[in-house]
């Protein structure tokens, strides 16, 4: 990620093998990093069993909360892409169990379309 984008909170695609040594401790065995990408501190992480949403709270990011989503769970999503005057995409994902979408902000930028598509691959089968 690029330092302008990293400052506009731009989200960028990361290295797969990176993200899952990261998370090994909290990997399934024969769970597998296919797709990662960073905005700022938070990341979305598609392995190849369930979507990660990692959040990295407080100024020093230690506190992290980790929001598995197992695919089979995803009932539909959408994704609103940033206009001329509106910057920011809007991720949503519907969870079959709940009436309301886990809702995520997302800055312009070409990894949103690689979420659509990771999200298109995985939760539709």
């Amino acid at each position: 990620m690029g330092l302008l984008d990293g400052l506009l909170g731009n989200a960028s695609e990361i290295d797969s093998a990176e993200v899952e040594q990261e998370l090994s401790p909290i990997l399934g065995r024969e769970e597998q990093v296919t797709y990662a990408c960073k905005e700022i501190r938070d990341m979305y992480v598609f392995t190849n069993k369930r979507l990660i949403l990692i959040d990295k709270q407080g100024v020093t990011g230690k506190k992290v909360e980790y929001h598995s989503i197992p695919y089979k769970a995803i009932s539909h999503f959408s994704l609103e892409t940033a206009g001329h005057f509106d910057m920011d995409s809007e991720l949503r994902i519907w969870i079959s169990s709940h009436q309301d979408p886990i809702k995520r902000e997302l800055k312009n930028g070409d990894t949103v379309l690689g979420i659509q598509q990771a999200l298109a691959n995985y939760a539709l089968g």
